[in-house]
């Protein structure tokens, strides 16, 4: 998690400072009252920011998006944002605070900083972080297990299990387990025979993470007041 350092205007050449998948960019900075001097101070968004991940995570869950969510304690924003600047900056994976009249100061971006399409939202790349530690730590029972088709069915079960759990919970996408995930192992799906006389389990898991609606967008068209055609 990183700013933009204090006093940047330069709109045109605001770029994240490096290209990653496990970090995100915040701009502008925020003001608050400082609640030891009760004077305006100017500081970095990055804390704020966090404690709406968490926030975000228990209300919703790590799979939403941590934005379009209210900077509680911001009473400012260092630079207004304009839509149109907003545009420039959110498909360089700038996230933008902005000052909405009416809905206050919100965190309006969720992309981190990579270049790479498939780890482009912050709640993607958290999701599959959650998913991994979930999974690892629930099949270590599997360690120095016999390896055979009786573990690796074991393993298979629990998975789906667990990741049907989170399709449930809205986690994943599609209309059905078989459309949010897949989970293989076994002998000659994911192991030789090499792997499993060498004690490795491999499990192969796919998933269909749900990604962001960064974008509204409405056509509007007029309709014929009559459906007579005249030449």
């Amino acid at each position: 998690m990183t700013a933009v350092n204090q006093g940047t205007t330069d709109i045109a050449n605001l770029r994240p400072p490096r290209d990653t998948k496990y970090a995100g960019i915040y701009y502008p900075w925020i003001r608050i009252i400082d609640p030891l001097s009760g004077a305006p101070k100017l500081i970095p968004p990055t804390g704020h920011v966090m404690g709406i991940y968490a926030r975000s995570d228990t209300e919703r869950g790590v799979y939403k998006a941590p934005a379009n969510e209210v900077v509680r304690g911001a009473i400012e924003v260092e630079f207004p944002v304009a839509k149109g600047e907003h545009d420039l900056l959110n498909p360089r994976g700038i996230n933008v605070i902005r000052a909405f009249p009416g809905r206050g100061i919100r965190v309006w971006g969720a992309r981190t900083m990579s270049s790479d399409g498939a780890w482009k939202y912050v709640n993607v790349r958290r999701l599959f972080l959650f998913l991994e530690e979930s999974i690892d730590e629930g099949t270590q029972y599997a360690v120095f297990e016999p390896n055979d088709v009786s573990l690796w069915e074991r393993l298979r079960g629990s998975v789906t299990a667990f990741l049907t759990t989170q399709w449930r919970a809205g986690m994943l996408q599609g209309r059905t387990p078989d459309e949010a995930f897949f989970v293989k192992i076994g002998l000659g799906e994911t192991m030789t025979q090499d792997d499993i006389d060498n004690g490795r389990v491999i499990m192969l898991i796919g998933i269909a993470p749900v990604k962001p609606a960064e974008f509204v967008i409405f056509r509007i068209t007029q309709m014929p007041r009559s459906s007579s055609v005249t030449e």
